[in-house]
C-alpha cells in the first residue's frame, strides 16, 4: 500500500473515470451484437488467443475483457448491473486511480495467466469485486433481482464459497490458475483489511459467546 500511495501521488491524475461503466457498456454492446448476429464470429475475434497474439493480433490482450459471461439477456443484464454497481461503489470509496490500478493489475495477471495456460478471462476478477466491497462496507445493501435487499457481506460469503468450490472441483488446471491469480490480486490490495475483518468477526463471536455463558 505504501507503493500505491507513492504511485497515486505521482500519477494520481492518470486514470479512466467511471472505468466499470465503460467495461459494462462495452460488454453490453458485444453481447447485443453477438446475440442479434450469432453467425458473425465476433467473440472468437475478441477472445484471448495466445497464438493469435503472437501472430500480431495484439488487441486480444485487452478485448477479451468485453467477452460476455452469459448467453441469456436477462442474466446478462443482471450481471452487468451488479458489476456497474459494485465497481462504481469501489471507485467512489477508493478513488478512480486506485480502482484503475486494482482492475488493470487483475487484467495484467489474467493476461500473464493466459500466456501460461492459453486461457484468460476477467470473470473471476469481477467476482473479487464483491469481496472488495464487502471488506470496505459489509453492511452495504443492494437490490438482488432489482427488488430483494441483501447485504454485501452475505453475497461476499456466497461469492467466496463459489470461488473455493470452482477452484477445488474444476477439472481444468487453467481455471484453477486463473482463480488463484484473481484471488491473489484481491489479497495484494485488500489482504490486510480482509484479515482484520475476519479477526474482528472471530473476536466478536467469542465476546458474544462469553457474554451468553455468563448470563446462563
Amino acid at each position: 500500500m505504501n507503493l500505491l500511495n507513492k504511485l497515486e501521488r505521482k500519477f494520481g491524475r492518470c486514470y479512466i473515470s467511471n472505468l466499470m461503466l465503460y467495461i459494462v457498456i462495452g460488454t453490453g454492446i458485444v453481447f447485443a451484437f453477438w446475440f442479434l448476429a450469432p453467425d458473425i464470429p465476433l467473440l472468437s475475434f475478441l477472445s484471448f488467443d495466445r497464438s493469435a497474439i503472437m501472430r500480431g493480433q495484439i488487441w486480444r490482450i485487452l478485448s477479451f475483457i468485453f467477452i460476455p459471461e452469459s448467453g441469456s439477456p436477462i442474466s446478462m443484464v443482471f450481471w452487468l448491473y451488479l458489476y456497474w454497481l459494485i465497481g462504481s461503489s469501489l471507485e467512489d470509496y477508493w478513488g478512480g486511480f486506485r480502482f484503475n490500478v486494482y482492475y488493470f493489475c487483475g487484467v495484467l495477471f489474467a493476461v500473464i495467466g493466459g500466456f501460461i495456460t492459453g486461457y484468460a478471462t476477467v470473470h473471476y476478477l469481477n467476482l473479487t469485486l464483491f469481496l472488495a466491497i464487502a471488506v470496505i462496507n459489509p453492511n452495504m445493501q443492494l437490490l438482488l433481482f432489482f427488488f430483494l435487499p441483501v447485504k454485501m457481506k452475505w453475497l461476499a460469503w456466497i461469492d467466496a464459497a463459489f470461488l473455493i468450490y470452482n477452484f477445488i472441483f474444476t477439472p481444468f488446471m487453467y481455471r484453477r490458475i486463473i482463480i488463484l491469480i484473481s484471488v491473489l490480486n484481491f489479497l495484494l490490495f485488500f489482504g490486510g483489511d480482509f484479515f482484520r475483518f475476519i479477526r474482528d468477526k472471530i473476536k466478536y463471536r467469542k465476546i458474544r459467546s462469553s457474554f451468553k455463558n455468563k448470563n446462563r
